[in-house]
């Protein structure tokens, strides 16, 4: 690999949505001349855990590909993961693929490759979510659209021909989530992949969001009656949760607010302390230490209320 394309870290995430549910993964290369290739896809019905596995697969392979000879650090915000791959590993392969109290361990065939993909040359490293880094949290905004449907815009960088795919280690991971056209569109839409890149800088997270919603009708209606169904039922328990919240009366953080919108934490912040969502009033109302709490308020019942 040439010094122009020589990987520096790479940043990974996973989302899902109801868990187990829709879900999608991201990931965010950075290379040396400062150059950024960004990554993702999504599944229709996955946990949390998968995704992140996904990616982190999706992100070795990549690595892999590049034969760089090299030492890169790879992010991620899931301590689960890291534990996997650095510490327990070894000891459920000796144990036949089974917990110390004798039940399978989960995931196995993800695990299993990931395993394999990984290397000395790989430094596994941890970094807290949602607290403003920008590597995790680019991967998150990208992952959490998939999770909702949605295509976010990419920064692709044009890759030399030596970075290809290996599909075939790729087909043994039992996913729905097909990595192999994520690389095979990477690597053959130079063009298009320029022009992402040139239009692909935002203002904001809000910005992202916005935009991937242009394309998360058409996806919609392309989505089979049962997975649309079931995002109406997640839409639905995520509505019912609000309600709840506010009926209670319940105080949340930035953090859980922008969980239940499914947003980024950034995109909450930056709307000021009072608009409204959908048929709720999101009012601020106080710090405590370095969390922000707010109300939800039901806008039929101020309506009610002024009436």
């Amino acid at each position: 690999m040439s010094t122009q394309f020589e990987i520096q870290s790479i940043y990974t995430d996973g989302a899902c949505t109801g868990n187990p549910g829709p879900g999608g993964w991201g990931m965010v290369v950075y290379f040396s001349d400062g150059s950024v290739h960004e990554m993702g896809d999504s599944s229709p019905y996955t946990t949390n855990n998968k995704m992140e596995m996904q990616a982190a697969i999706a992100a070795l392979q990549f690595f892999a590909n590049s034969g760089q000879t090299q030492p890169i650090n790879l992010y991620t915000d899931s301590e689960y993961l890291i534990n996997c791959v650095t510490k327990w590993l070894p000891g459920w392969k000796k144990k036949g693929w089974k917990k110390s109290d004798g039940s399978p361990v989960q995931n196995q065939d993800l695990l299993e490759t990931l395993d394999r993909l990984n290397n000395r040359l790989v430094k596994w490293q941890h970094v807290r979510g949602h607290s403003g880094n920008i590597g995790n949290e680019r991967c998150d905004v990208i992952a959490r659209s998939y999770a909702n449907g949605q295509f976010p815009s990419l920064k692709q960088q044009a890759l030399p021909v030596a970075v290809e795919v290996a599909t075939a280690s790729l087909s043994q991971v039992n996913s729905t989530t097909n990595v192999t056209k994520v690389f095979d569109s990477a690597i053959n839409s130079t063009k298009i992949n320029e022009d992402i890149s040139e239009s692909s800088t935002f203002s904001s997270d809000t910005t992202i969001m916005e935009l991937s919603t242009v394309s998360a009708t058409t996806l919609n209606d392309e989505k089979p009656p049962e997975m649309r169904i079931l995002h109406l039922r997640n839409l639905v328990e995520t509505l019912r949760i609000a309600d709840e919240i506010a009926d209670k009366g319940y105080l949340i953080t930035s953090s859980e607010l922008a969980d239940l919108m499914d947003i980024h934490a950034s995109a909450v912040t930056s709307r000021g302390d009072e608009w409204r969502w959908r048929n709720w009033i999101i009012s601020r109302v106080r710090r405590e230490g370095n969390q922000i709490l707010w109300e939800l308020e039901r806008v039929d019942q101020v309506e009610n209320e002024n009436e």
